[in-house]
């Protein structure tokens, strides 16, 4: 005779179901000189394009940490990240961690995966600052929300 299969239920382990999701990284302190050498380094050119734009997120407030991920400098919000720039052989990609969800009305941001975006950004290239910089703002605000979304749910 055949047992009936148990009925499957799905466990709820610690509100994870539904929780948002938010990637997160440790060792960030305000202001990391290993973030430093990297943006003062070779190939100047491309370093000073990052550099203008990480400062844009050191700037974003009290509460930024940094830290280097992957070989390249990554702006977070205590531990959750939210921009990084990185350089390549001709350009430098200025990156969001979720930048899928951000409005981008000028269409600045390139990529196609399921969070992270970035800009393109070649030197001598036209460039929309005030856009970039809304961005970088918007990317600070966004995992603002998460960190409190996330709380408010550890909370309830």
């Amino acid at each position: 005779m055949r047992r009936p299969s148990p009925r499957r239920i799905a466990l709820d382990l610690r509100g994870l179901i539904g929780m948002n999701d938010i990637f997160r990284f440790s060792g960030g302190v305000k202001r990391d000189p290993a973030v430093d050498l990297w943006l003062t380094a070779r190939p100047i050119d491309l370093r000073s394009i990052a550099r203008e734009w990480f400062v844009q997120m050191r700037q974003r407030g009290e509460d930024v940490r940094e830290l280097m991920h992957d070989g390249c400098p990554v702006a977070c919000v205590d531990d959750a990240p939210f921009g990084y720039v990185n350089t390549f052989k001709n350009h430098v990609n200025v990156g969001f961690f979720y930048g899928a969800t951000l409005n981008d009305p000028t269409g600045l941001l390139q990529g196609n995966g399921k969070r992270m975006r970035h800009v393109k950004l070649n030197p001598g290239g036209e460039l929309d600052a005030a856009a970039l910089s809304d961005l970088i703002g918007a990317a600070y605000a966004d995992i603002k929300g998460r960190l409190g979304a996330d709380q408010s749910s550890q909370d309830a």
